[in-house]
């Protein structure tokens, strides 16, 4: 079996650890980083440290963000009545960018999940509670909430674990329509197929 040198199979396990990093996946990335000038390498780990430093998450919405409360927080124009609860960041860029979403939105960053070890601890739901109160949301009263959580297994257990949380609390809770394949992610939705889903979405 041939070995490579110490550094060059540290970095190959190191990349297989990324997310759907397999060996050979790690192992391409790794000797593609080897024939890459330092330029573009310094660029890569300049761009991963300044990620680390400077994002955060929004104190009122979990999205990633620069500055807090985020740009969606603190937006006037935005419709603070109607909060849009997603399960990960991008799924929250596929709805904008339907560009008919007027409202704020939640970032759970997660789905509930028993195989994996992911109840509801786990997820950023203790401050979305809060937030339905109007002296704690610039004095609007939130009325809907809309879980556009992934059309997955875990993602409808996640939604129907909110709507019996908010359901006594007298709100209208709205699923997104399942305008889109059962499995897939938000993320490689189209901007048609997401706009319909949430022109669709229904009472639960």
């Amino acid at each position: 079996m041939l070995e490579y040198a110490e550094p060059v199979t540290k970095l190959i396990d190191e990349l297989k650890r990324l997310p759907s990093i397999g060996h050979k996946s790690a192992q391409r990335l790794a000797f593609h980083f080897m024939r890459t000038p330092d330029a573009e390498i310094q660029r890569l780990i300049t761009a991963l440290l300044e990620v680390k430093q400077r994002i955060i998450l929004c104190t009122v919405c979990n999205n990633l963000t620069e500055v807090d409360p985020c740009r969606f927080c603190s937006s006037t124009s935005r419709d603070h009545s109607v909060i849009c609860v997603v399960e990960e960041p991008h799924s929250l860029v596929a709805v904008e960018k339907t560009r008919s979403f007027k409202g704020v939105y939640h970032v759970l960053h997660g789905s509930l999940s028993p195989m994996r070890h992911i109840g509801p601890n786990e997820l950023h739901l203790a401050n979305l509670l809060p937030r339905l109160k109007p002296e704690n949301n610039d004095g609007v009263a939130v009325s809907e909430v809309i879980l556009a959580t992934n059309p997955t297994t875990e993602g409808e257990a996640t939604a129907n674990y909110i709507s019996r949380l908010l359901k006594p609390l007298g709100l209208r809770v709205t699923r997104i329509a399942m305008g889109m394949p059962v499995g897939s992610d938000l993320e490689y939705v189209d901007e048609v197929t997401m706009d319909k889903a949430l022109a669709n979405r229904h009472e639960i």
